[in-house]
């Protein structure tokens, strides 16, 4: 491999089977499917959704971050970076391996999540089947979990520690705890270890089942020919195990607050930017210890998922950084990143893996050179690109091959949500583009046959267009901290015939 920082070295083919192979897929994340039990999970109704993105001839399933989720409920705010979201964990899976008896269905909705209602059931649930295990555990699970804990060590027994003592000092973040735990005293930490024992082992073992289950869902995508594609945010949430257990690799001052945090500037999204938060990375701590913490990170998501997106590229080559308890994001100021030197190291140890470039937004001549030189594909958002200008590079006349192309994504409004409330000039521009002469109900699945027909390698959309829903439907709203991550599948919407309308869209645009 040439040395880092060498301009002139081959782009590395982080891209490998990406989007060299003309295909489709489907965006949904996992809390989305449908089923009884008032969020979706990873049993049966997961397995039929996998039985019918096949038939719809789509190869890729694309998810959200799948990581335990916290105030807010967004997936990309999550307590870990490796640690699995335990209330995607399946009570009839559950069921069949003899740790509850079969659950009755609560009475929950089934057309949104109502996380504080679900939550509290799910976890009664799981502490249910916590409490079997321990005093008679099902043949055979004993030894897979001793396994898992010891394959996992490396992130779970700090990840374990950190839920339970949050859970002892009453849910609050780990800045509130009093001192010798805030600042991770070893012989704090023991003592709570040891007095926490019982709720540790509960921590673990919820891991444990979330990580089972999904080793089942990897496996019937791969029989039916699936990639799954995952999501890692680029930041980490600040009330998280990551930022608690390593400080040295984050912007804290020495009482361990963070003094400056994440967001983006004002853009199409938000007239005051986007303050996400989110501590910074102090990267110079990164590179002295070789990148190990991100290493680890990839390392751990590619063993679950076939393909890695991972979100706000851009701030490897620059960041928006605000000084903490700044009102908004206006504040902020550029700050340069790592550039290539995260992804040799990542290259170095892992090899070529494939990666996703989220690298939307207003960007730094430098996210496209990065992109491009690493041979990673891009991203290209259908609803971007009817604002009238010809060189707007979200039109399809000007995608390269290797790029994605997405209809909307989770941050969009649904694409008939955004075709009713856009102005005139570009309803009229987009209805032209995509040859759109019908009623407006007709737009999403124009809208997806221009996206499907374009030269991008992969072409994806959001399950709610492929439905036609409007924005009842919106998954997030940027900028807007409650009432997002909602939306689930309706039972019965996944039906035969629309399966059959996908692939012949498939089969006609090459992608099948």
């Amino acid at each position: 491999m040439a040395s880092r920082g060498d301009s002139t070295a081959r782009p590395v083919p982080y891209d490998v089977g990406v989007t060299h192979q003309r295909s489709s897929g489907i965006l949904l994340h996992p809390t989305s499917l449908p089923g009884p039990y008032g969020i979706g999970d990873l049993g049966p109704a997961a397995v039929a959704w996998l039985d019918w993105l096949a038939a719809s001839g789509c190869r890729s399933w694309q998810t959200l971050p799948l990581g335990p989720t916290g105030y807010g409920d967004s997936p990309y705010a999550c307590f870990s970076a490796f640690a699995g979201n335990p209330y995607l964990i399946s009570p009839d899976l559950l069921a069949a391996d003899g740790l509850v008896d079969a659950p009755p269905p609560p009475s929950l909705p089934d057309d949104r999540v109502d996380y504080g209602a679900v939550i509290p059931w799910k976890l009664a649930l799981l502490d249910e089947a916590f409490e079997r295990f321990r005093t008679g555990a099902p043949a055979g699970l004993s030894e897979e979990h001793a396994a898992f804990r010891e394959r996992h060590r490396g992130w779970l027994e700090d990840y374990a520690l950190f839920m339970a003592i949050k859970a002892d000092q009453g849910g609050g973040p780990w800045w509130d705890w009093p001192d010798p735990l805030r600042t991770a005293r070893p012989d704090a930490l023991a003592g709570e270890a040891a007095r926490l024992g019982i709720e540790v082992e509960r921590q673990m073992f919820r891991q444990f089942l979330f990580f089972r289950q999904w080793a089942g869902i990897r496996e019937a995508a791969a029989a039916r020919g699936i990639s799954i594609i995952g999501d890692i945010p680029i930041f980490v949430a600040p009330d998280s195990v990551d930022v608690w257990s390593r400080p040295d690799l984050f912007h804290l001052d020495d009482d361990r607050r963070m003094t400056v945090v994440a967001g983006v500037p004002p853009d199409y999204f938000s007239d005051t930017g986007q303050l996400w938060g989110n501590p910074l990375y102090d990267w110079e701590a990164h590179a002295a210890e070789g990148y190990a913490w991100w290493v680890e990170r990839i390392r751990h998501t590619i063993g679950m998922v076939d393909v890695v997106r991972i979100d706000h590229f851009r701030g490897f080559v620059d960041y928006w950084e605000i000084p903490s308890g700044a009102p908004t994001a206006v504040e902020g100021r550029w700050v340069e990143g790592p550039g290539r030197a995260v992804f040799d190291a990542i290259e170095e140890a892992l090899g070529a893996l494939p990666i996703i470039a989220e690298d939307l937004g207003e960007l730094h001549p430098g996210v496209p050179a990065l992109r491009d030189e690493l041979g990673l594909p891009g991203m290209k958002i259908l609803q971007f690109a009817f604002d009238g200008d010809p060189d707007n590079p979200f039109l399809p006349e000007h995608y390269p091959e290797n790029c994605i192309v997405y209809t909307g994504t989770h941050d969009n409004d649904t694409t008939l949500g955004w075709y009713r409330t856009v102005a005139l000039p570009e309803r009229i521009r987009a209805r032209k583009a995509v040859g759109a002469w019908g009623q407006a109900a007709s737009i999403p699945w124009e809208m997806i046959g221009a996206a499907w027909r374009s030269r991008a390698g992969l072409a994806i959309a959001p399950l709610q267009d492929v439905l036609g829903l409007g924005t009842a439907a919106r998954m997030n709203t940027p900028a807007t901290a409650s009432g997002n991550w909602r939306w689930r599948c309706a039972e019965g919407a996944l039906t035969p015939r629309l399966a059959a309308r996908l692939r012949r869209l498939n089969e006609r645009t090459g992608r099948a």
